[in-house]
């Protein structure tokens, strides 16, 4: 007879990791890349969400060692591909203030046509939704990220942006009323 087969949970599968078991950190990966492609896709990664999340997993792999368990496994994983899609950003706010220069320097030039095509394009992919969570302001819009589109628990929420209780609270109320209005406004301007 064959024995059932088990189910680890998450923090088997970082004890296993954590003592050489790639295996096991391979198994917490695939649960948990959808809800991280989610992350980086909901923080404004766009079409880079897959290398942010691969990225997130190999810095996750890296500092294994560090992770002392206060938080879910899931939630400081996420917290990793929160880190990287603000990386992201940062980059992208650099690379945009070259493209900048660069149009002001000579205005016909190819970095200022691809750069152009490229927020035609994004822009017709976006949802509505999508649209105005984008439009909050980077604090609210991770927070609404993890306590409605990833269904993290207010726990998981604090352990995830380092907040304090109170502050994910407020924010997400807050963030709530702003998404709400902007999404209001979008369904004014079509009619």
């Amino acid at each position: 007879m064959i024995p059932p087969e088990v189910s680890l949970d998450d923090e088997e599968f970082v004890t296993r990791a954590q003592a050489g078991d790639l295996e096991a950190y391979e198994l917490l990966v695939a649960r948990h890349t959808a809800s991280a492609y989610r992350t980086a896709i909901l923080l404004g990664a766009g079409s880079d969400a897959e290398d942010v999340v691969q990225e997130a997993f190999v810095k996750g792999y890296r500092k294994l060692s560090r992770y002392r368990g206060d938080a879910s496994s899931r939630s400081w994983l996420l917290a990793i591909v929160a880190n990287e899609t603000r990386n992201l950003h940062r980059s992208r706010d650099r690379r945009t203030g070259l493209v900048l220069r660069a149009a002001r320097v000579a205005p016909n030039s190819e970095a200022v046509e691809d750069g152009a095509v490229d927020a035609v394009l994004a822009g017709e992919r976006r949802a509505t939704l999508v649209r105005a969570l984008r439009s909050l302001p980077e604090r609210d819009r991770e927070v609404i990220v993890c306590r409605y589109f990833l269904d993290l628990s207010e726990d998981e929420t604090v352990a995830m942006l380092g907040w304090a209780r109170g502050t994910v609270k407020s924010r997400t109320s807050r963030a709530l009323v702003k998404l709400r209005g902007l999404l209001d406004v979008e369904e004014l301007s079509r009619g």
